[in-house]
């Protein structure tokens, strides 16, 4: 093995060395001029990289790949722009199928108290504990007494929430695990499952449901109603043309429609379609009303003629100014 010393003095020697040969033959070789000097100021910087590489300072190795961890829980993502402006939470009607998931949308303010982060997915889920939805046909599943310990977290594609109970919650759940799953998840978005902490801790069980694992969410065609009506909201007060919209999964896309007056009369009906049959798709129309209160509602067609199950409905009662 070489001495370090003696392997960085070979090295110079060998550098200068070589500019000295290039230096002579230049002069026999070369006429005055750019050329030789051009030559000569190339060899000069690589003897000096030369000179500099034996200075006895190591090259700098590559820093070690950073270790892998597991994420950081941090506060659950805000839905996306197009869909900013408010929260969705999930209530429960009655329909002529038993039991099914509406929507309301509420209006919310981005930010958080005192500086804190967003949380769109907790105003959410408080909303939907509070119990007070704007439809009177709407109700929540819930029991009063359960509250939110925190926001609502979202971890490794998993979504947390920690729910802080009264005592002992037996069920039955009827839709309430559905409610806080869809709202969770309508809110910011996102379809990643949803874990539940009970007063901090997992839980086996909760209103009498398996909770052990992240719960996600059901068939839609299952739980949701089939008729969704979305906008104008319960206690609208609107102009006129009125703009409906909302979605719905229907037989042939085809969604029947009707306005009462305080009486009970029909003063307009009609029928739209969905962008999309047998499946939940938007739809849109237009209806123009004089001044006054109205109900208004949407359903499903009856492709039986009345042998099956009665449509399933949405209603507002909306005031036309």
């Amino acid at each position: 093995m070489t001495p370090r010393g003696g392997r960085r003095g070979a090295v110079a020697l060998s550098a200068l060395s070589a500019l000295s040969a290039l230096s002579a033959l230049s002069a026999l070789s070369e006429p005055r001029g750019g050329g030789r000097g051009a030559a000569l100021a190339a060899l000069t910087v690589v003897v000096a990289v030369g000179l500099a590489g034996c200075s006895g300072t190591p090259a700098a190795s590559p820093p070690p790949p950073a270790p892998t961890s597991t994420a950081a829980p941090v506060a659950a993502p805000s839905p996306p722009a197009a869909s900013t402006g408010g929260v969705v939470v999930w209530f429960v009607g009655s329909t002529a199928a038993g039991d099914r998931l509406y929507r309301e949308r509420r209006a919310t303010t981005e930010g958080g108290p005192d500086g804190a982060a967003p949380d769109p997915a907790g105003v959410a889920v408080r909303e939907l504990l509070a119990g007070r939805p704007e439809d009177p046909d709407h109700r929540s599943d819930w029991p009063p007494g359960v509250t939110l310990r925190g926001p609502v977290t979202h971890a490794d594609g998993v979504f947390t929430v920690d729910l802080g109970t009264p005592g002992p919650l037996p069920g039955p759940a009827g839709l309430a695990l559905q409610q806080l799953v869809q709202t969770v998840q309508s809110t910011t978005g996102s379809d990643d499952p949803v874990r539940v902490l009970v007063d901090g801790r997992p839980a086996a069980t909760l209103l009498g449901e398996d909770v052990s694992r992240p719960l996600t969410a059901d068939d839609p065609l299952r739980v949701r109603a089939l008729v969704q009506l979305d906008d104008p909201v319960e206690g609208a007060v609107v102009g006129s043309p009125v703009v409906v919209t909302g979605e719905a999964a229907v037989f042939e896309a085809t969604l029947l429609w009707e306005v009462r007056d305080t009486a009970g009369r029909t003063v307009r009906s009609g029928f739209a379609t969905t962008t999309e049959g047998q499946t939940f798709a938007p739809y849109r129309f237009e209806v123009p009303l004089e001044p006054g209160t109205y109900d208004l509602v949407v359903s499903e067609d009856d492709p039986s003629g009345g042998e099956g199950r009665a449509p399933m409905t949405d209603s507002a009662r909306i005031t036309v100014r």
